[in-house]
């Protein structure tokens, strides 16, 4: 999937997750509408999200904003990005909260526009969603 001009804020999830590049959404032929749409084209870990869930129940849109944050749930969703993916959902909620969600997008899609075709490089995977060209040393 080509990276859009701007980012839909709709796929910024509660708990920090820029859907844009999840895997299943950038390469999907039936894109995931983040964690804000329905629930067709979401693979089943999202339609069972009890992070996202949690949000809704206390009447929040992003997990920042609840007094109990940040949350067991949400500590161990934050560690398993950090191993995984070296990127903290903890860190963008900070950052949203600090600049603004549609400066966190921005920057988000500087980061991961791939260089070589303008598509979406995938988070989860470190590789264009278009041209399958990896992540290269010192980026992102």
């Amino acid at each position: 999937m080509k990276m859009p001009e701007k980012i839909d804020e709709r796929l910024f999830a509660p708990c920090g997750m820029n859907c844009m590049v999840c895997c299943r959404h950038c390469v999907s032929k039936r894109p995931c509408p983040g964690c804000f749409g329905g629930d067709g084209g979401k693979p089943e870990h999202c339609r069972k999200c009890g992070v996202r869930d949690c949000a809704r129940e206390r009447g929040h849109v992003y997990c920042f904003a609840c007094p109990d944050y940040p949350c067991k749930p949400v500590k161990n969703l934050d560690r398993s990005y950090r191993k995984r993916y070296h990127t903290s959902l903890m860190e963008n909620g900070a950052a949203v909260k600090a600049r603004g969600l549609e400066a966190f997008l921005a920057a988000q899609r500087e980061e991961f526009t791939c260089p070589a075709c303008g598509g979406t490089v995938s988070l989860h995977d470190a590789a264009c969603s278009e041209c399958g060209r990896p992540r290269g040393p010192g980026e992102v």
